[in-house]
């Protein structure tokens, strides 16, 4: 189980005074009780073992670090050891009369430790454990023996489903101070761009819409630009929580213009975001090999097919096309755009990538990502 520390210290602290109050009830109880204990002579050092193990465990388990699997499964056996010594010191005949075990009270705080760093399940583990030793030690096995173990497994399951509500909540808490803050630079970034590039462009735009040639075609790339860029900076913010499910098209269908056509499903293209995102990407790549090597207005064609085995997207293009060897010499020259842009993140998804291209045919760039794979 993740480590929500900032949620989980005031529990740890919880045990730690508990553990210690529990610890002041035992040596009440040994003081006493001793006149009762077929041995007395040893309980002494059994309570200050006790007394030694509380103050180790409440420093060991201050640290983070260290509330890991050994320190827990020490804490355990240790607590067993101090009960299981009540059939030896306390004797078979005292404790069937009702005298307490030398770790009344004190036994259920490993129970909790376990439950606060593993959940439920570690909780209901340690409860177990420490039920049947208790059961062990008692020899008997009436209602009021029962009672303890059945007592220790509710408070497993209680503080295991308290850990769990804080490892959601400092998870929505993070996701929501991070979608703050990317809402926020998205905010920033719009107003510069607005104030800058986006001006810019809708002058080029409305001064050369009337021109013919180069300086008209110029302005009509200016307008597709400023669109394109206009749709990007007040689009919606896709969520952080990168297993959150988003529509595929949300992200494809602003890349849509007068050169490039976006085709869709009749139904959203549901997926996790992580996956959607990478997607995104890898189309964006495409999109962006196209503009760097056709001739501008070249058109694109970008097709989304939703099966129930498989995502694919589809990126043709009617421009100059691509020689199987430019592929091998541009990633052996370190131009990686097809590379890593585009192989790389669909293979991160256990996808596949196919180019179907020629000279002066055009190109498909063909993104098959099997849905088995996207969790």
């Amino acid at each position: 189980m993740a480590e929500t520390s900032g949620l989980q210290t005031p529990l740890w602290r919880a045990i730690a005074v508990y553990r210690i109050a529990a610890l002041v009830y035992v040596a009440v109880l040994v003081v006493r009780n001793v006149g009762a204990y077929e041995r007395p002579i040893f309980a002494w050092p059994v309570l200050a073992l006790t007394a030694a193990w509380t103050v180790f465990t409440t420093y060991a388990y201050a640290v983070p670090a260290r509330r890991r699997p050994p320190l827990l499964v020490a804490d355990l056996l240790v607590t067993m050891g101090v009960m299981a010594s009540s059939a030896f010191i306390v004797g078979p005949q005292a404790l069937t009369a009702g005298t307490p075990t030398l770790a009344v009270s004190w036994h259920v705080a490993p129970v909790i430790a376990w439950a606060v760093a593993g959940g439920r399940r570690w909780g209901i583990i340690a409860a177990l454990a420490m039920g049947a030793t208790d059961l062990a030690v008692r020899a008997r096995y009436d209602q009021a023996a029962f009672t303890g173990t059945v007592l220790m497994l509710l408070a497993a399951l209680a503080v295991g489903y308290l850990v769990g509500i804080a490892e959601v909540s400092q998870q929505r808490l993070e996701r929501a101070i991070q979608l703050e803050a990317a809402t926020r630079e998205r905010e920033r970034l719009a107003r510069d761009i607005h104030d800058s590039v986006l001006q810019v462009l809708a002058l080029v735009k409305r001064k050369g819409a009337h021109l013919d040639g180069e300086a008209g075609e110029l302005a009509r790339l200016a307008g597709e630009q400023e669109a394109a860029l206009r749709t990007l900076v007040t689009g919606r913010v896709e969520p952080v929580d990168e297993h959150a499910d988003v529509d595929l098209m949300m992200l494809l269908d602003p890349y849509a213009s007068t050169t490039v056509s976006v085709a869709a499903p009749a139904g959203a293209v549901r997926m996790p975001s992580r996956a959607a995102n990478e997607i995104a990407a890898a189309v964006a790549a495409a999109l962006d090999n196209v503009t760097r090597h056709c001739d501008p207005g070249t058109k694109v064609w970008v097709l989304v097919e939703d099966e129930p085995e498989s995502v694919t997207v589809s990126v043709r293009d009617e421009g100059c096309g691509i020689a199987p060897e430019r592929l091998v010499e541009a990633e052996s020259q370190g131009r990686l755009g097809v590379a890593q842009s585009i192989k790389g993140r669909i293979g991160d998804l256990a996808g596949t990538v196919r180019i179907t291209s020629a000279p002066g045919q055009g190109t498909e760039v063909e993104l098959t990502v099997p849905r088995a794979s996207l969790g």
